[in-house]
């Protein structure tokens, strides 16, 4: 977006009548495939110049799917909204469209602004991937209550695990070094189910609470094209005037609409079975610390037990399928793991990262159950893969990282690096011994049938396989490239 920014001009001066007749005139590009913006801004500078006061005119750097509306109001004052050709095209061609729907204040106004600005029946969807029960509670009557003609509840949790935070695990896929990819992962999942919703319905659209700032837009609508290219998608705070909690409380009163009675969190939180996040109020600020009162999944290290607890992970082909012995599926196992890591305060990350709209933004993510399982992967993986395959698998975790973090779930590449994955871990099966001690996760222990650690040739004591005085030819013809260039510096 490229603005020409200040704030209006006298309605009756000249210079005013010019350059609403050159806006009305050059910004209507109806049927213009794409805007000749540096012509545009040298013309709009000129006229701009001859002003008394300063105009405010958003232009949109694109073609086809933007538009660009300027209206002068009566009284002087400037009124520009930039909205997409799509977006416009649609108002008034939608009958039903399926809303992300949380029950929180911003959903609980979109239902009406979709009704009023797009004359639609709205269908309200709320996925449980394991946030708790207590934001299910009351959905389907805040939902009609707002105008919704229907909600529709489905529980994801181990679709969650098993599909989408498990090939994550045995990808070994961090982001930027930290993030276990707790959000990212929950997207697809969520946008997945509303496309099968639409056509359950039969609703010709879907819509999200996604501001223009962040990456769950992304991830959303990266989803929709994949599954139902023909789905149109609506999002609101990409189109609306509402600019904060303020505005939509009035929207909401305006329209009947009940205004969620909760104590509105001084964080921004984002909570499924595999973590939660926060964002927002001191920690917008990367130097300041967080509150201790801020975790919600763990206790802070200081005071978790004095005692150190140890457990046991099972694993088959690179997937966690037990605790302690006991096989448990997995959005139980996790669950469990969350309980028994969060006592001991593991799982807190605090980090900087970079989100795909370009800008840094700063979380602090509590994922107890997710740090011990990654722990637990990668270590067996220490016993079944040779040295080749880790280095690989490893480069290809970081791409495979971003692509998640982007919303490309659905991406052919990132379809055929699990398809790698699959194939590179199936022998990685075993158990590993962990010790949780006041945040920290230790290994104490490994064992697989398919390892590749042999005691008879890594002892110290004689082997008949190893012979160490093969090593001397090895050491000669692995060092031969440096022999050679020393032997050319010295003139030998």
């Amino acid at each position: 977006m490229a603005e020409i920014s200040a704030t209006s001009f006298p309605s009756s001066s000249s210079a005013s009548l010019a350059l609403r007749s050159s806006l009305n005139g050059s910004l209507r590009c109806q049927n213009v495939a794409c805007l000749r913006t540096t012509s545009l801004f040298q013309e709009l500078s000129v006229k701009r110049s001859q002003l008394s006061g300063n105009a405010h005119v958003p232009l949109t750097r694109g073609c086809k799917s933007q538009a660009i509306r300027a209206v002068l109001s009566g009284d002087g004052q400037t009124v520009v909204s930039a909205d997409s050709k799509e977006a416009g095209a649609l108002r008034g061609k939608l009958k039903k469209v399926v809303l992300a729907y949380s029950g929180g204040l911003d959903t609980s106004v979109i239902v009406p602004w979709l009704k009023e600005n797009y004359g639609c029946e709205v269908v309200c969807f709320t996925a449980d991937v394991g946030q708790g029960i207590k934001e299910l509670e009351g959905l389907e009557q805040k939902a009609k209550a707002s105008g919704a003609s229907q909600l529709v509840v489905k529980d994801l949790t181990e679709e969650f695990v098993k599909d989408y935070i498990f090939p994550c695990l045995r990808a070994g896929a961090i982001y930027e070094r930290k993030y276990l990819l707790g959000t990212s992962m929950a997207r697809p999942v969520i946008a997945k189910a509303m496309v099968d919703v639409a056509a359950e319905v039969g609703a010709d659209a879907v819509a999200h609470g996604c501001t223009g700032k962040g990456n769950d837009q992304v991830r959303f609508e990266l989803t929709f094209f994949s599954l139902n290219p023909e789905l149109k998608v609506v999002a609101p705070w990409r189109e609306w005037e509402i600019q904060g909690r303020e505005d939509a409380i009035e929207y909401a009163k305006k329209h009947n609409v009940p205004v969620p009675v909760t104590k509105k969190s001084i964080y921004s939180r984002d909570r499924n079975l595999w973590h939660l996040s926060h964002e927002g109020d001191i920690l917008e600020d990367p130097a300041n610390e967080p509150k201790k009162d801020m975790y919600m999944m763990s206790v802070d290290p200081e005071d978790a037990p004095d005692q150190p607890e140890y457990i046991e992970i099972g694993i088959e082909s690179g997937l966690p399928v037990a605790l302690n012995g006991k096989a448990l599926s997995p959005a139980t196992l996790l669950s469990e793991l969350n309980t028994i890591g969060g006592k001991h305060g593991i799982g807190r990350i605090d980090m900087v990262e970079n989100r795909l709209v370009g800008m840094k933004s700063r979380g602090v993510y509590e994922t107890p159950g997710g740090t011990i399982l990654f722990a637990a992967v990668q270590e067996l993986e220490s016993l079944t893969l040779d040295r080749e395959s880790i280095q690989v698998k490893d480069s290809l975790a970081l791409k495979y990282a971003e692509m998640v973090y982007a919303g490309r779930w659905f991406d052919p590449l990132k379809e055929s690096m699990d398809a790698f994955m699959e194939k590179l871990t199936e022998k990685t099966t075993g158990s590993v011994t962990l010790k949780l001690y006041k945040g920290s996760v230790s290994v104490t222990g490994r064992k697989s049938p398919n390892s590749l650690y042999r005691q008879d040739i890594s002892s110290f004591e004689g082997s008949e396989i190893y012979n160490q005085a093969d090593a001397a030819g090895f050491i000669r013809l692995y060092g031969l490239p440096m022999r050679v260039r020393a032997m050319l510096e010295k003139g030998i």
